[in-house]
């Protein structure tokens, strides 16, 4: 066995604590977790570099965090200079940010950066959006120790709570309820039950809103690469989240960023804003040209320049409702590659039964003001056309930005309204050139 190297002067009695604590950290570490903060704090501080570190990191995460939050400078120093940075970020991520960047001050250089490093997610990641204070707890522990520890933290809303094993590996959970309905002195292994689902804190979002989806679960563990627990995310969370990311599709989906905010500075509004309207105004040009093609046809039957509106109207409602539905798909993950082109012929057959039943009241419609036969089968074979191509181009256009790696609601409307305005007037237009003997003259 080979010997702790300890400092000249410690006594038989703490030589023999940090020899205990060398060759049984775990066993220390739970008896010590049943002592006040200050008695652990005393305890920390007399072990060597070594020891201190092998202690601390086995500790459950709130012991953890409530002896960071009280540890003085000097044992702080020693501490985070010699633990894994990925355990220490753990406890400390459920303290305040102020008390956060006075504890990594005191740490090197090299792991003040690594810890920094450990505990930043992006805000679109299951980490970013975690709650790390989450209550945890040891397959060893009991029910009545983890409700006096539970009313301790003050939390109001805890409903799951999950055991960890001694290297801090997420083992299993069990709901509030069950704490509160068994008996004292029943170890919460006895209410295990299985992790129905665990998601990784560098996945993204939508992975997270997958899985809820799939499992239909109130909260999600979040886990490391080591498969540490590390947080939780909450279902209010992710609806939150889910509305807010809701509400920046639709800015999105007509060229307003995702930054911008009801009280935003206007110029800050304009220079998001503005060339968006720009690339908007050339596509209405493209649209224009199209019916620029058909201006001699459009001078010999004036009754086309006021049902023209109508049928651009109709397709774009259309692909409108296709956006929407394909939008959703994509971001709760509802739809894969696989199942795009059944999307598509979903969204083409749809389109083509509410082309023929708009149709058909449209007809009686024009018929009514213009008594033209001629007119009627124009506006009817343009519409059924119009509507069928327009629900495609509203599937297909999210499912194209999504295939090139581009945000699928970034300004998907406006390239949506190009579509559906060039193929409603060329069909309209184009019909009612080929049927010009049928028409009403003037």
């Amino acid at each position: 066995m080979t010997a702790t190297t300890i400092a000249p002067g410690i006594g038989p009695a703490t030589r023999f604590i940090n020899e205990y604590v060398r060759l049984h950290p775990h066993e220390v570490a739970i008896a010590a977790e049943s002592q006040s903060t200050e008695e652990l704090l005393a305890l920390l501080g007399q072990l060597p570099e070594h020891s201190l570190a092998q202690l601390f990191e086995r500790l459950v995460p709130a012991r953890a965090a409530a002896v960071l939050n009280a540890m003085e400078p000097e044992l702080a120093t020693r501490l985070l200079d010699t633990a894994d940075p990925s355990r220490v970020s753990i406890a400390l991520a459920q303290l305040d940010q102020t008390r956060i960047d006075t504890l990594i001050a005191t740490a090197s250089p090299g792991v003040a950066k690594e810890l920094r490093e450990s505990m930043s997610y992006g805000a679109d990641t299951a980490g970013g959006m975690m709650d790390p204070k989450v209550a945890s707890f040891r397959l060893s522990d009991t029910v009545d120790e983890a409700l006096v520890r539970i009313r301790a933290t003050k939390v109001k809303n805890i409903h799951d709570v999950y055991l960890i094993d001694e290297d801090g590996i997420l083992a299993g959970w069990a709901p509030i309820q069950d704490l509160a309905l068994a008996e004292n002195g029943t170890p919460l292994s006895d209410i295990l039950q299985p992790v129905r689902g665990q998601i990784q804190a560098i996945e993204p979002i939508d992975e997270v809103v997958d899985l809820l989806e799939k499992r239909k679960l109130s909260s999600i563990p979040v886990i490391d690469h080591e498969g540490k627990l590390i947080g939780v995310i909450r279902y209010s969370t992710l609806i939150s989240a889910a509305q807010e990311d809701a509400m920046e599709d639709l800015q999105a989906m007509v060229g307003v960023s995702r930054d911008e905010k009801a009280l935003s500075p206007a110029f800050f509004a304009v220079r998001k804003r503005l060339p968006w309207l720009q690339i908007n105004l050339l596509t209405a040009f493209l649209a224009a040209a199209v019916v620029g093609i058909f201006e001699g046809t459009i001078a010999q039957v004036t009754a086309l320049a006021v049902l023209l509106p109508v049928v651009a109207g109709q397709s774009g409602n259309t692909g409108a409702q296709a956006l929407a539905v394909a939008l959703r798909g994509l971001t709760v993950r509802e739809i894969r590659i696989r199942q795009w082109p059944q999307l598509l012929r979903k969204e083409f057959f749809a389109g083509l039964l509410n082309g023929i039943a708009v149709a058909i009241v449209t007809c009686i419609g024009v018929y009514v003001w213009s008594q033209s036969i001629g007119l009627v089968f124009v506006i009817a074979i343009s519409m059924v056309i119009s509507m069928a191509i327009a629900g495609v181009a509203g599937a297909a256009v999210p499912i194209v930005l999504k295939a090139l790696k581009q945000d699928p609601a970034q300004s998907s409307s406006i390239i949506l309204t190009t579509v559906t305005d060039v193929f409603g007037f060329f069909s309209f237009l184009g019909i009612a050139t080929l049927l010009m003997e049928m028409l009403p003259q003037g």
